[in-house]
C-alpha cells in the first residue's frame, strides 16, 4: 500500500507516546520509595502493558481519524502484533515481580483479599484467551461472529481489570493527579470501544438501506445491490469497501466487509459482488428484495483517481478484482484515456468474475486484459499457471517512474508480485495494495 513515510512515522511516534502515557504519568508525579530493580522493572512492564492494551481498543475501532491514510489492513496487522506484545508485557509483569520478591504471592492468595486474587487470576486467563482465540481463531473453528463478541468482551474486561488493578495497588498511582490522568487516558480508550460497538450501530439506525437485488452470477458469486432509504447514501472513492449488516437491526454480530463495485457517481446505490467462500456468503443470494441492510464506511485507501493520467498496471487474483471493477467503471465515466493493463489470475475459467464486462471495458478504455488460469481448459489460448516473475517480465516494461501498480488478491499472489516489483526497483510510492483478510 502506498503510505507516505512521514505520515507513517508521525502516527507511530504518536502511538508509542500514548502507549507510554500511563507509565510516564506515574513517573512524573511524586514517586514512592524505590524498591529492588527487578520489582520496579516488573511494575513498569505492567504500566506499559496497560498502555499498549488501552491503545488496542483505539486501533481496532475503525475510527476514520486514527492513522488516516495508513489503511485498515495495515492497522489490523499492527493490532495483532501489538496484541501479542501487550500480552507478553502482562505476563512479564507478575513473573518479574514474583521472581524478585516471592512475598508478592499473597496478591494471588484468595484468603487475603478474595476479590483482588480472583480478578488478577481472571485477568491473566482472559488476556491469554484473548490472544489464543485471535491468533488461532480458524484453527479453533470459532465462527467469526462469536469470536467478534468474545473478543470485544475480553478486551473490555482485560483493560478495565488492569486499570482497576493499577489504581487499587496505590503505589505509583497513589496521588490524585496521576489517578485523574490515568482515568482520563484509559477511560477515553474504553469510551472509544463503547462508541465503536454500541454508539456507532445506533447512529446507523438513522441511515437504513434496502436490498433491491441479490442474485447468483457467473464466477460462483452473488451480486448484492442496496438502495439508500430516505437519505443521500454513501460517498466513496473507487476501490473502497464497506462493512455490511443484513437484518432489521444494525446491532448484529454478523457484519462483513465487501468492496464496493459501483461507480462513485451514484452514492444512493451501492453494488457489491461477493465470492462464495462460506456459509454466510453462499446464503446472500437467498436474501429477499426489500430486506433491510446497514452500511458502515467507506474504508480503505486502495483507491484510483480516474483523472490521473499515469499508466496503470493492475494485478488481481480471484475476488481481488472486485475493487478493480469499480475503478474501471469510474474510468469509463471519466472518459479516461490512460493506458491500463489488467493481469487477472483465477483457478479456472468458471471462476472468472466480470468476464463479459471486462471484455466490454477493454473496448471502452485503453485497457488490455490478460487472464491467467491455473487449471485452463484444453482449448484455452491465454496465459496458464500462476502470476510469477517470469510472467510479469513478459508484460511489465522497464518504465517504473511513469507507471502506477495496483495489487489485490490472495496473500501468496500479493507476496510474489510485491517482491518482484521491489526487485525491479519500483518506488514504494507507486505501489498500491490492500490485503482483504479483515475477518
Amino acid at each position: 500500500m502506498k503510505i507516505r513515510s512521514g505520515t507513517l512515522a508521525a502516527w507511530l511516534v504518536l502511538y508509542f507516546l500514548l502507549c507510554l502515557l500511563p507509565m510516564g504519568l506515574a513517573l512524573v508525579f511524586e514517586r514512592p520509595p524505590v524498591r529492588t530493580f527487578f520489582v520496579e522493572l516488573g511494575v513498569m512492564f505492567g504500566l506499559l502493558g496497560l498502555g499498549v492494551l488501552a491503545m488496542q481498543l483505539v486501533i481496532s475501532g475503525r475510527h476514520p481519524w486514527f492513522a488516516a491514510g495508513v489503511g485498515q489492513d495495515n492497522l489490523l496487522q499492527f493490532h495483532r502484533q501489538m496484541g501479542i506484545f501487550g500480552w507478553l508485557l502482562i505476563l512479564a509483569h507478575p513473573l518479574t515481580v514474583l521472581i524478585a520478591e516471592p512475598e508478592f504471592l499473597h496478591y494471588l492468595h484468595p484468603g487475603d483479599e478474595p476479590l483482588r486474587a480472583i480478578t488478577l487470576s481472571a485477568l491473566l486467563m482472559a488476556s491469554t484467551l484473548l490472544i489464543i482465540t485471535s491468533v488461532w481463531r480458524v484453527g479453533c473453528k470459532l465462527q467469526y461472529e462469536w469470536w467478534r463478541a468474545l473478543h470485544g468482551l475480553l478486551a473490555l474486561f482485560v483493560v478495565s481489570a488492569g486499570f482497576g488493578h493499577a489504581l487499587m495497588v496505590n503505589n505509583y498511582t497513589a496521588g490524585w493527579p496521576v489517578q485523574v490522568a490515568v482515568v482520563v487516558v484509559v477511560g477515553a480508550a474504553l469510551l472509544l470501544l463503547i462508541d465503536s460497538r454500541l454508539l456507532r450501530p445506533w447512529r446507523l439506525k438513522g441511515k437504513p438501506w434496502t436490498v433491491s437485488k441479490a442474485e447468483n452470477i457467473d464466477g460462483d458469486a452473488t451480486r448484492l445491490v442496496l438502495q439508500a432509504d430516505s437519505h443521500q447514501g454513501l460517498k466513496f472513492q473507487p476501490g473502497q469497501y464497506a462493512w455490511i449488516t443484513l437484518g432489521d437491526s444494525p446491532f448484529s454480530l454478523q457484519q462483513h466487509p465487501f468492496s464496493i463495485n459501483s461507480q462513485d457517481d451514484n452514492p444512493g446505490c451501492l453494488e457489491f459482488t461477493v465470492k462464495h467462500a462460506g456459509d454466510f456468503t453462499r446464503s446472500l443470494s437467498d436474501v429477499k428484495a426489500g430486506s433491510r441492510a446497514w452500511v458502515e464506511g467507506p474504508y480503505g485507501v486502495f483507491t484510483l483517481d480516474p483523472a490521473n493520467k499515469r499508466d496503470t498496471v493492475i494485478i488481481a487474483g480471484g475476488v481481488g478484482v472486485t475493487p478493480i471493477i469499480s475503478m474501471l467503471r469510474s474510468c469509463v465515466a471519466e472518459q479516461s484515456t490512460k493506458k491500463l493493463l489488467l493481469l487477472y489470475a483465477n483457478i479456472d475459467k468458471a471462476s472468472i468474475l466480470f468476464a463479459d464486462e471486462l471484455a466490454e471495458l477493454s473496448t471502452q478504455l485503453n485497457l488490455k486484459v490478460v487472464h491467467v488460469l491455473k487449471e485452463p481448459p484444453e482449448d484455452w489460448q491465454g496465459e496458464q499457471g500462476l502470476i510469477d516473475d517470469e510472467l510479469l517480465k513478459q508484460y511489465l516494461d522497464k518504465s517504473n517512474s511513469t507507471t502506477d501498480y495496483y495489487v489485490c488478491g490472495p496473500p501468496p499472489l500479493m507476496n510474489v508480485v510485491e517482491t518482484v516489483l521491489r526487485a525491479r526497483n519500483v518506488p514504494l510510492q507507486y505501489i498500491f495494495s490492500e490485503r482483504f483478510n479483515l475477518v
